[in-house]
Formats: C-alpha cells, structure tokens, sequence
C-alpha cells in the first residue's frame, strides 16, 4: 500500500513539473510510512545518517513544496512545532495531552457536519477540523496523567 501511495506522490510531483531528488523521495517516503505525525526535526533526524549534507532548511523547504502540491498537511497545535501528515484520507485526530502523540481517528459520520453547517449559516464550508484531547494509553499506565 505504501508503494502505491508513494508512486502516485511521486507523480503527482513529476506532474507538477517538481524534480524527484533524492531527499524529497527519502523525505516522501518517510512520511507515507511513518504514522507519528512528525516534526521537520524529526523526519531530519532521521534521514541525516543516509543524506550527511541534508539541513534541516532543506527538509523545512521539502514539505512547503509537498504542502504547495497536496500532499502533506501541516498541522500547527498552539506554539509547538508544526508536525505533517501525508494526506490520505478525512480523518480526525486524537491527541495525548501528556507526550503530545497524535493517532489517526476514522469518522466517517463527521462528512455531514459541512453540509449542516453550510445550511444552518449561509457559509460556502471549504472544509473542517475537528481535534480530540486525551490521555494515551501508554501515558495512562504510566500514571503520567
């Protein structure tokens, strides 16, 4: 699954005239696989061992343009860091409020939401989001929270 997803990314990048570097194609990839949400830090940390001369400016400069094309989210969460999402499917997220995991939540049920909203308010919706704040599980056994 992962392959196909990472195919079409790439794609859609040579479609929109984008160079495939090496980097962009590591940074791509580490993002469809990953399932952490993470920060430009973390996905540089990461990669610095395969790409030694690779900055984090470069990773920063890599998601704007994956950003600019549709296919990673930014999600900003008060004055953290930004953290980025490989765009798949709507989906929500649930939040540990203890070591700030951020796990994907399916809800399909949700999609109606805009309609409603559209209807009640006059609004044209572009779109919605819609966070969960909690304790995870593995805090929770901890006793951290």
């Amino acid at each position: 699954m992962a392959q196909i997803q990472l195919k079409e990314a790439l794609d859609s990048l040579k479609d929109t005239g984008v160079r495939i570097t090496p980097q962009r194609h590591a940074i791509l990839e580490y993002l469809i696989n990953s399932m952490t949400h993470p920060t430009a830090d973390d996905i540089y940390k990461a990669l610095e061992g395969k790409f030694p001369n690779m900055s984090v400016a470069t990773v920063y400069n890599n998601l704007r343009v994956f950003r600019e094309v549709g296919l990673v989210k930014e999600l900003t969460y008060g004055d953290s860091s930004s953290r980025f999402d490989f765009v798949t499917t709507h989906h929500y997220h649930v939040i540990c409020e203890s070591c700030d995991k951020i796990v994907d939540f399916h809800y399909p049920g949700l999609d109606e939401v805009e309609q409603l909203a559209a209807h009640v308010t006059g609004f044209k919706v572009s779109h919605h989001r819609m966070e969960i704040y909690g304790t995870c599980p593995e805090c929770t056994n901890k006793g951290t929270h």
